[in-house]
């Protein structure tokens, strides 16, 4: 279709974004929280109703309750923390930037140490974390949080590159798979697994790879740009379509053939953002100093497969 049309909070660009009820949800959205200095990293615990996140600069990691609508504290120092994401066993995996380090949060509470370092230098500052079926964990490792104190602390890149890398589920081996990124950030899997999909907040696009048996990747290409904005986080929904957040664009929805179809507007710089709820159509974004939440006619991937 030609042009664009405005409804509520959605700006439809193409037909199909209509025809596939991504406009079909809440005409508004509803504010959980908005006394962040930067929110990051929202993930859903399905299991505790609950939506923990990152406020970045602020050192801190928040919870919210969705039964109460209460908001408390989940870890104070959290490392800086950035993304979070859950593995197969439902436990919380976190990029920490100050610390330079991927960590789990284990069932009883303690902290283990996934990864800090590759071929024997530190991390610059992980980013964004997924987690495969075979039980591998996949991460972005920008330089945000060494290039002020901001988000992190400032130091030198000892890697002296931003890649991506995959935690072997079995020895835990860190192994680069993708390097050539000015900026790497959010991270997700296709729903069969058989792509990795990858945002260069710098670069100002989103990359493709296919994933091989081995566990390495292709070489990729560009799955969209967005030259006015940047990309932070990725989310797809069960109809294959791609969900990014595009910083003061709100929210982008792209069709599975690369299409911009339509946008969330959302006030403030949109960060993160990720489905929940009981029926996984809650989305929620972080944007600025804010998280808000929409609840949705489409659904998140699946899950069950994915813990997200």
């Amino acid at each position: 279709m030609s042009g664009e049309i405005k409804y509520g909070l959605y700006q439809i660009l193409d037909e199909r974004f209509r025809t596939g009820k991504c406009a079909n949800g809440d005409l508004r959205l509803e504010q959980l929280y908005g006394d962040c200095r930067w929110a990051e990293g929202p993930v859903y615990l399905p299991a505790w109703r609950q939506l923990i996140w990152s406020d970045i600069p602020n050192d801190r990691m928040l919870r919210w309750d969705e039964a109460t609508g209460t908001v408390g504290v989940f870890r104070s120092p959290a490392g800086n923390s950035n993304g979070n994401t859950l593995d197969r066993e439902g436990r919380l995996i976190t990029c920490e930037q100050g610390n330079r380090r991927v960590t789990r949060t284990e069932h009883d509470g303690s902290i283990t140490v996934l990864a800090d370092r590759y071929q024997g230098k530190r991390l610059n500052s992980p980013n964004d974390a997924v987690v495969h079926s075979d039980g591998s964990i996949w991460f972005s490792d920008p330089d945000f949080g060494i290039t002020s104190d901001y988000e992190g602390h400032r130091d030198v890149a000892e890697i002296g590159a931003c890649n991506v890398y995959r935690i072997d589920p079995g020895d835990a081996t860190v192994r680069k798979v993708a390097d050539g990124f000015v900026g790497p950030n959010g991270l997700v899997f296709s729903a069969d697994e058989q792509q990795l999909y990858v945002s260069d907040s710098r670069a100002r696009q989103i990359r493709v790879f296919d994933v091989r048996e081995d566990g390495t990747l292709s070489d990729g290409k560009v799955f969209a740009q967005a030259p006015k904005t940047s990309f932070d986080n990725i989310r797809f929904d069960d109809g294959g379509r791609l969900w990014a957040a595009a910083f003061d664009e709100g929210v982008h929805c792209y069709d599975p053939d690369g299409t911009l179809i339509g946008r969330i507007l959302v006030p403030g710089q949109v960060s993160n953002l990720t489905f929940g709820g009981p029926k996984n159509n809650r989305l929620f974004i972080t944007a600025g100093t804010s998280v808000y939440s929409l609840v949705m006619a489409v659904t998140g991937t699946h899950r069950a497969r994915y813990q997200r």
